[in-house]
């Protein structure tokens, strides 16, 4: 591939990330919800909660940036900290009651608005493209030369 190529490759993937981002977050707003906000809800969803190590795992938040948005969803009550039963030097993270509702409301809608946005799409192998980008993360995180 020719150094153009790669560099309109990378536009592209680049200009979708970013129409990603302002068509999900049309969605997500809608509830009063950041990308972020929506992530560990949508994570903690029909779980008994986790640790911030494992929502970092789990998300796409960095663990610098968690303690912030956890902080703030704590504060609109929608999660709580509670120390772990196996660690005590560890939280568990876990949606309150109104975090319950709100994942609720908020997960299937935003789902059948992805599920509807990929229908209007003129592709039908999700498989092909999942596959071709996990091929292109590897490439970039060096897992292939």
């Amino acid at each position: 591939m020719s150094d153009h190529q790669s560099l309109t490759t990378i536009r592209q993937l680049a200009l979708c990330y970013q129409a990603f981002e302002r068509f999900s977050l049309s969605q997500i707003s809608a509830f009063d919800l950041t990308h972020r906000q929506f992530d560990i809800i949508a994570t903690l969803g029909n779980t008994a909660g986790m640790t911030p190590k494992e929502l970092t795992e789990k998300t796409l938040i960095t663990k610098g940036t968690l303690t912030g948005v956890i902080n703030r969803l704590e504060e609109k009550d929608l999660v709580k900290r509670t120390p772990s039963s196996q660690d005590g030097r560890s939280q568990v993270i876990q949606l309150t009651a109104a975090g319950e509702k709100k994942f609720n409301k908020t997960f299937p809608v935003i789902l059948a608005a992805m599920d509807q946005a990929f229908s209007n799409a003129c592709f039908n192998d999700h498989q092909n493209i999942q596959d071709n980008l996990k091929d292109l993360r590897d490439i970039f995180a060096g897992d292939k030369q």
